[in-house]
């Protein structure tokens, strides 16, 4: 084992890549509670009933998502980056798709379904790889600070802290209301607990903010620790249904867009994850990264999976910095949050209770460490600065992530004409222009 994940080369050990991996698992264990409250719609009181998925087997088919991802990236790739359902993607399958498309969840996993075959198609091919280094790096991390803030607001709207206002759109909300103070509070010891440097910080704020909860009355109690595993069994293979069932729900502009909303952002939130623990881990070599196309594999292998088991695109985590900041150097340490995500299967009766007000901070503070990408944005550069603002403040104010991505790579290549840098916009550039013109002409 030693010689497959190169320890020596690495400079690692047993010890440092398990307490690295169980890092990794704890900076990023929330997901088990965010994602089933994300995808299942409970904070949306008042829909039809259809439009709701079941929380536990969203719960079930998150942990196997996550585990199946973060196996294959630590065998295949041998990268110390875990998987599993994307934020932000989820958010967009959730309010975007289903909720203001009015898709059902049914089809929205047959276009995760599509997204990742076509990006297994794309690895093996090498063409992800193209257009992943065809795009500036700049808009590249324009869209990670995005998404970042469209989670921050996500987050603060659950809480009821940012609420509707009908003079000024949005407003601040009633601060006196117990759940309110409640997120408040896990926002301020999640703060206090990241601020420190302690590891495994939003897990921990998460998990005080829930039993402070139950103290007051505000988060209902479990009903044990350990139970049974929650079928998967209603969302299990159902993106294949559509396909054979209803074939004509596959045949919309819609669907389309879906289709390419997933791949899209899919493709830059791996890229940017894949270069920042990298970077961090000191595994760069002449600024490429190696083994790229196993990398981005083995995410595409993650993201049909868990397609197929019932959950939104699964994704690299850049909670993975937190591993290979305690030591993590090799995909040892994927694999044992992989396995840690297995073993969490069982814990679905203390996870089960966690609500909104809970899981507030863990959207927010994931928000905080999103945007740190904006700093890398060369800001004194207008021609870039225009296209990277408009990827950053169109999402969260359309309340869309592929939105805020069309208008922002519609811009690009205008600014860099004007500017007379023609020559450094590569040709896919302008393939993309067309793209997301003709975006929000069918949309």
């Amino acid at each position: 084992m030693k010689k497959y994940f190169r320890f020596e080369e690495l400079g690692t050990n047993y010890r440092r890549e398990i307490i690295g991996g169980l890092t990794t698992f704890l900076a990023m264990a929330y997901i088990l509670v965010v994602n089933p409250l994300t995808l299942s719609l409970e904070t949306v009181p008042g829909l039809p009933d259809s439009m709701y998925m079941d929380k536990g087997a969203v719960f079930t088919a998150t942990a196997l998502a996550a585990a199946i991802g973060s196996l294959v990236m630590g065998l295949l790739a041998k990268y110390p980056i875990a998987l599993a359902p994307g934020m932000g993607l989820n958010a967009f399958f959730a309010y975007t798709v289903i909720l203001t498309m009015e898709i059902p969840w049914q089809v929205a996993l047959t276009g995760v379904l599509f997204s990742g075959l076509i990006f297994i198609v794309l690895s093996l091919s090498g063409i992800r790889e193209v257009i992943i280094n065809s795009i500036p790096s700049e808009l590249k991390y324009a869209v990670g600070a995005g998404i970042g803030l469209f989670i921050t607001f996500i987050g603060l709207q659950n809480a009821q802290i940012i609420v509707n206002n009908d003079a000024v759109l949005l407003g601040i909300g009633n601060l006196a209301d117990p759940n309110v103070l409640l997120t408040i509070f896990g926002l301020i010891i999640t703060v206090v607990m990241m601020v420190k440097g302690i590891k495994g910080g939003i897990f921990y704020g998460l998990a005080i903010t829930a039993i402070i909860g139950m103290i007051f009355s505000l988060v209902p109690m479990p009903s044990g620790i350990i139970g049974e595993v929650p079928s998967v069994s209603s969302t299990f293979g159902v993106a294949f249904e559509p396909i054979f069932n209803d074939p004509t729900s596959l045949l919309t502009v819609q669907f389309l867009i879906v289709v390419l909303t997933f791949l899209f952002v899919d493709f830059f939130d791996t890229a940017g994850t894949l270069i920042s623990v990298a970077n961090q881990a000191g595994l760069m070599k002449d600024e490429k990264l190696p083994r790229a196309s196993k990398a981005l594999l083995s995410d595409a292998i993650a993201t049909t999976a868990g397609a197929i088991v019932g959950t939104s695109t699964t994704t690299s985590y850049v909670e993975s910095t937190a591993g290979v900041a305690a030591g993590a150097r090799s995909g040892l340490a994927a694999v044992v949050t992989g396995i840690l995500f297995l073993l969490s299967l069982f814990f679905y009766p203390l996870l089960s209770v966690i609500t909104a007000s809970v899981t507030a901070p863990a959207l927010i503070i994931v928000g905080v460490l999103m945007v740190s990408s904006i700093g890398k944005i060369d800001w004194t550069r207008f021609e870039v600065a225009v296209p990277a603002f408009f990827v950053i403040l169109m999402m969260p104010l359309t309340y869309s992530i592929a939105t805020g991505i069309a208008i922002g790579f519609i811009f690009y290549p205008i600014t860099m004409l004007v500017a007379g840098r023609a020559k450094e916009i590569h040709p896919i550039m302008y393939g993309l222009f067309f793209v997301f013109l003709a975006y929000f002409i069918f949309l």
